[in-house]
């Protein structure tokens, strides 16, 4: 019997996925962290990135715009404003997001929105890095 921990994404839309996973592979602010069965708890806020699940030799991957991750021995939960499996990504939209955002940071008469165009190129870069992975 291979050992898995039960790993649910949620979103404030509602669940992205909830499946057994042997591990889970995230960015966490502080570093890259491996969740297996029988971690001990701990709570930690993540980076834009993704989250890698893996389970028989197949690696699942969901973009997630940064959020918490939560873990028990038996259970990770991972709190993000807005996460995406790989093969629900809009490649084209992300794209377009990606472009947007570069064309303001080099714009650069509005400083104001600086932090915030960065932050769009690096969510729109995430989420096309991770639907590279669609199967």
């Amino acid at each position: 019997m291979m050992s898995t921990v039960t790993t649910s994404i949620v979103t404030p839309d509602g669940p992205v996925l909830e499946e057994d996973y042997e591990m889970v592979s995230c960015t966490a602010e502080n570093g890259e962290l491996g969740i297996l069965p029988g971690h001990i708890p701990l709570v930690a806020p993540l980076k834009v990135s993704s989250v890698r699940l893996q389970i028989q030799g197949r690696t699942d991957y969901v973009s997630v715009s940064g959020g918490f991750l939560e873990v028990r021995p038996d259970r990770v939960t991972i709190l993000a404003q807005s996460a995406e499996r790989a093969s629900d990504i809009d490649v084209d939209r992300a794209e377009q997001a990606k472009q947007r955002a570069e064309k303001r940071l080099q714009d650069k008469q509005a400083n104001l929105d600086q932090i915030r165009a960065e932050q769009a190129l690096n969510r729109a870069i995430n989420r096309l890095d991770v639907a590279s992975h669609a199967r």
